[in-house]
């Protein structure tokens, strides 16, 4: 018997209550299981327990073993003093508080049939375990659980944009900028991209806003990528180096290891160098971009702010080292959706919390639901099992259900595991 599981019957009330004692002989009356608590302390605040005679108000702690008590040195802790009832699946020992005083204990008597479904979740080879009775769970039940889903996911992506926030002093607009350019990185060159922009401040290069080979002189030079040719008949090459060494010298700057960048099995289009540009592109022809997307969310303006094309140069190259033949390389809609999806909206969610602005945040959810559905291997498994996603809003849930829950076999967490684990109970 696993211990979440154990929490779990006992979160639930997914236990049989007729005649239950405690292990001493005692009537128990389970009133108020609890509210689970999901930090350092007993796994339940504010439970009620009718032990014999009287009424109990307190904190429950749930062990697979008594013994695991004293394992976790709950006896020394006084978080644990206010303990009135300790919920186990096997009898292996009387505990006690730290005066003295014995803590009554409940064998658990779980509904049967819970630990063998749970056990069938857990062995599914499957990567979604619940893959056979995803066709007989509610619409409205699974509509509703992608909304918390994706909930969740905001949440989640805004405590690690926060760390951003940190990083630059509370500056919102330094913050989206470095956010901004970490997600032109997609996801295999994410961090060197977000190194360069906490290199290369957003005001210094707002002082270039006006010359687009400056800029793209700073980015690159800062990159590491332009110290890596060493010698080269190229004269826009030559003279990208020798402006981006100007302006190191000026500027005091120091640049990244060119090393970092990743190329491999990267298709050319998205090549670090085509992202720089584009980038460069983007800071040359916007002013003010993080005010414009908070004071408009429209997704045909926002679309018509990141359509931005790298200079002449581009046209007919995907890197220092390889030339192509001419084609425009301005930021796709697919490109832009992701952008929109990782960085503006999760962004604007943030935003809105910290300035206490629901409108924006739900905005910002609203622009999802406008955005469409990605396009990957999880959400293609998810359409196998006849699981459509019909907007970004949707893929974006799919995608956290997946990788958070399924992956994780965190079944017990998920509202689709509690069907299955409570059917026919």
């Amino acid at each position: 018997m696993k211990e979440a599981l154990l929490q779990y019957a006992w979160q639930h009330k997914l236990f049989y209550t007729n005649n239950l004692q405690s292990t001493n002989g005692k009537p128990i009356e389970v009133i108020d299981v609890g509210q689970l608590n999901s930090n350092a302390g007993p796994d339940f605040f504010n439970a009620k327990i009718k032990i014999g005679d009287t009424l109990w108000a307190g904190n429950v702690e749930v062990h697979v073993r008594s013994s695991d008590w004293v394992r976790h040195h709950h006896e020394q802790n006084s978080n644990y003093q206010s303990v009135i009832l300790h919920v186990i699946h096997q009898d292996d020992g009387s505990i006690k508080r730290e005066d003295g005083e014995e803590i009554p204990q409940l064998i658990l008597p779980y509904f049967s049939g819970l630990e063998e479904k749970y056990e069938q979740l857990l062995q599914n080879d499957s990567s979604i375990a619940c893959n056979q009775v995803l066709d007989k769970v509610e619409p409205m039940t699974f509509h509703g659980w992608l909304n918390a889903l994706m909930i969740e996911r905001l949440e989640q992506k805004a405590t690690q944009m926060e760390q951003i926030i940190h990083f630059t002093q509370n500056n919102w607009e330094e913050s989206f900028y470095i956010l901004l350019t970490r997600n032109f990185g997609l996801n295999l060159n994410s961090e060197p991209f977000e190194q360069l922009a906490k290199s290369l401040p957003n005001n210094l290069l707002a002082k270039h806003k006006n010359n687009l080979f400056q800029i793209e002189a700073l980015l690159f030079g800062q990159s590491g990528l332009l110290d890596e040719i060493f010698e080269t008949n190229d004269e826009y090459v030559q003279q990208l180096q020798n402006e981006a060494i100007f302006l190191r010298k000026k500027y005091c700057l120091t640049p990244m290891n060119g090393h970092v960048w990743k190329m491999l099995r990267l298709r050319p289009i998205n090549f670090p160098t085509v992202r720089i540009a584009q980038l460069a592109a983007l800071i040359h022809q916007s002013s003010k971009l993080f005010s414009k997307i908070v004071n408009n969310q429209d997704i045909d303006y926002l679309m018509s702010l990141f359509r931005c094309e790298p200079s002449l140069y581009w046209k007919t190259h995907y890197s220092f080292h390889h030339s192509s033949e001419s084609t425009r390389k301005v930021l796709g809609d697919k490109t832009i959706h992701l952008i929109m999806i990782n960085t503006l909206v999760p962004f604007l969610f943030l935003y809105g919390k910290h300035k206490d602005m629901p409108s924006l945040q739900e905005n910002a959810l609203e622009l999802l639901e406008k955005l469409p559905a990605e396009q990957n291997h999880v959400i293609k498994e998810w359409g196998r099992l006849n699981v459509a996603a019909h907007s970004s809003f949707e893929s974006q849930a799919l995608l956290h259900l997946k990788k958070h829950y399924c992956d994780a076999k965190k079944c017990l967490r998920c509202r689709i595991g509690h069907i299955v684990l409570t059917t026919d109970q």
